[in-house]
C-alpha cells in the first residue's frame, strides 16, 4: 500500500516536472476578459473610427464582433459583416489559387513563368529563363520593393504592367534575399487566364470564396458599389481624421484588392488551419496547401523587429504568408495596407488558433497590436498593453520624421531664382519604364503631370 502511495506521488511530480520544463504557461480561463475595455480605449488612443476582429480556435468561430463607426460624422456601426479593403492579405488568396492549379496539375510550382507567361521578361535574361511560379510568390525575385509607381494611381493594364516590367533594374541578385515585391504578385495572378481561361477575380470566386461560404467577399471596389455595410476608408490630414475614397488598384488586383469581413476571413482561416478542408469538405489537398506554409526566404530581423519581439529568432517568407516564431509556437500571417485601410491576419498551427483584424484608418497600429494581445491571452501570457508599445514607437518615428523635415527647411536657401527661364523647363519628358511626364508653366509656377494626372508644383 505504502508502496504504491509513493509510485503515485513519484509519477505525479514526473507529470508536474515534464509539464513545467516545457516553460509554456498554461491558457488563460478567459482569453476575452476585458477586451472590449481595451479595444474601445485603443481606438480613442489612436483616433480610429472603427474596426472589427475575429477569433477562430479549433474550427469555432469564437468573437466575430465589429467596433465603432464605418464613417466619421455618420452613426453607422461597424459590424462583424461590415466590408474592409485587406490590402495586402490579398497575396495568401493568390498563392492558394495558384495551389488549387497545382492541384488540378495545369501546373507545378518549379515550372517556369515564361512556360505561361509568353512575352514575360525581367532585366537580367538569366532571371527571365530561371524564374518559377513559386518565386513569383516569395519575394526572392531581385527586384525589391521597386516599380510600384507603374500601377499606384496609373491607368496601365495588367499586361502592360508586365510588358513594362522588363525595364525594372534589380537591387539585390537573384533568390539572394527578401525584397517585397508587388508586381511579382501580380505575374502570379495572369498565370491564373493563360491556364485556366478565367479571369484571376473569377477563379478567387468561384474557388475559394464559393466554397468557403464568403459571399459578400469580392475582388474590386467597383463590386462595392452594389453592396451595402462597408467601412470608409480614413486617413489623417492637419491633424483631423477623414473619410477619403477607396483606391482602386484592379491593376495589381492579385497583390491586393480583396475586401471582406472578419466573418468571411474567419472562414478562410478554418480553412486554413483544416488544412485544406471547410465545413466537412476537402477542398485543397493537405501536401499542396502546406507548400504555401513553408519558409522560401528569409527576411532580415532588423533592430525595430528585435526591440517589439526580443524572444523571436526567425522570420521568413513562404508564399503569400510570411512565418515567425513568437513565444515557442509558430504563427503564419499577413498584414495588409492599401489608402485608408490596414489590416492584419494570422494563425497558430500548433494552438489551432486564427485571429482577423481589420480597420478603416491608416495611421494606426491597433490591427497588430490587437493580433498580438489576443494571442497573448490564449497562450497564457502576462497582459502587455501593445497599442501603447507602439504607439510610443510611432510618435518617436513622427518626432523624426519632423525634425527631418525642419532640417530640410532650414537647409533652403532663401530667395534663389530658376538658373533659366521658366518656360525652358516646359515639355514632355519620357521613360521607358514609367511613361510620360510633361512639365508646364502656369503664373510663372512650374507644375508636373505624370502620365497626364497633376502631380502638384
Amino acid at each position: 500500500m505504502k508502496k504504491t502511495a509513493i509510485q503515485t506521488v513519484l509519477v505525479f511530480l514526473l507529470v508536474v516536472t515534464l509539464h513545467s520544463s516545457t516553460g509554456l504557461p498554461a491558457p488563460a480561463k478567459d482569453p476575452f476578459k476585458g477586451l472590449d475595455a481595451y479595444i474601445l480605449k485603443a481606438m480613442k488612443d489612436w483616433e480610429l473610427p472603427g474596426l472589427a476582429v475575429a477569433v477562430v480556435k479549433d474550427d469555432k468561430v469564437l468573437l466575430a464582433k465589429g467596433y465603432g463607426l464605418r464613417e466619421v460624422g455618420n452613426t453607422d456601426p461597424v459590424d462583424e459583416n461590415t466590408l474592409f479593403a485587406i490590402g495586402s492579405n490579398t497575396k495568401a488568396f493568390t498563392a492558394t489559387a495558384l495551389a488549387l492549379l497545382v492541384q488540378d496539375k495545369k501546373l507545378s510550382w518549379d515550372d517556369p513563368v515564361t512556360n505561361y507567361l509568353k512575352g514575360f521578361q525581367l532585366y537580367d535574361p538569366y532571371v527571365t529563363r530561371e524564374i518559377m511560379v513559386r518565386d513569383l510568390l516569395s519575394h526572392r525575385s531581385g527586384l525589391g520593393r521597386r516599380g510600384d509607381a507603374l500601377w499606384y494611381g496609373q491607368d496601365f493594364s495588367r499586361d502592360e504592367i508586365l510588358r513594362r516590367v522588363r525595364f525594372l533594374k534589380p537591387n539585390s541578385s537573384f533568390r539572394s534575399q527578401y525584397g517585397y515585391q508587388n508586381i511579382m504578385f501580380l505575374a502570379a495572378g495572369q498565370i491564373i487566364p493563360a491556364v485556366a481561361a478565367v479571369s484571376w477575380d473569377n477563379f478567387i470566386k468561384e474557388r475559394i470564396f464559393k466554397p468557403l461560404g464568403m459571399n459578400r467577399s469580392n475582388t474590386s471596389t467597383k463590386d462595392l458599389q452594389a453592396v451595402d455595410n462597408v467601412a470608409a476608408p480614413h486617413t489623417k490630414k492637419n491633424g483631423k481624421v477623414v473619410a477619403i475614397p477607396y483606391r482602386n488598384i484592379d491593376n495589381i488586383a492579385p497583390a491586393g484588392s480583396i475586401n471582406s469581413s472578419v466573418m468571411e476571413m474567419a472562414q478562410w482561416h478554418r480553412f486554413q488551419m483544416g488544412n485544406g478542408t471547410y465545413a466537412g469538405t476537402k477542398i485543397l489537398d493537405p501536401a499542396v496547401l502546406r507548400v504555401t506554409h513553408d519558409p522560401h526566404i528569409v527576411m532580415p530581423v532588423g533592430p525595430d523587429r528585435k526591440k517589439e519581439f526580443p524572444t523571436n529568432h526567425f522570420i521568413a517568407y513562404g508564399l503569400g504568408w510570411v512565418l515567425e516564431d513568437y513565444r515557442g509556437r509558430l504563427i503564419i500571417w499577413h498584414n495588409g495596407g492599401i489608402d485608408g485601410m490596414l489590416s492584419q491576419q494570422g494563425f497558430l498551427p500548433e494552438e489551432n488558433l486564427g485571429v482577423v483584424v481589420l480597420t478603416n484608418s491608416d495611421r494606426n497600429r491597433l490591427d497588430a497590436a490587437l493580433f498580438y494581445r489576443i494571442v497573448d491571452a490564449f497562450l497564457g501570457e502576462p497582459v502587455k498593453d501593445w497599442s501603447q508599445t507602439f504607439m510610443a514607437q510611432a510618435k518617436e518615428g513622427e518626432a523624426k520624421a519632423e525634425e527631418a523635415r525642419k532640417k530640410t527647411a532650414e537647409s533652403r536657401v532663401q530667395n534663389t531664382k530658376p538658373s533659366l527661364d521658366v518656360a525652358n523647363y516646359c515639355g514632355m519628358y519620357e521613360n521607358k519604364m514609367y511613361g510620360t511626364a510633361e512639365v508646364k508653366s502656369e503664373a510663372g509656377t512650374l507644375l508636373l503631370y505624370f502620365n497626364s494626372k497633376p502631380m502638384g508644383v
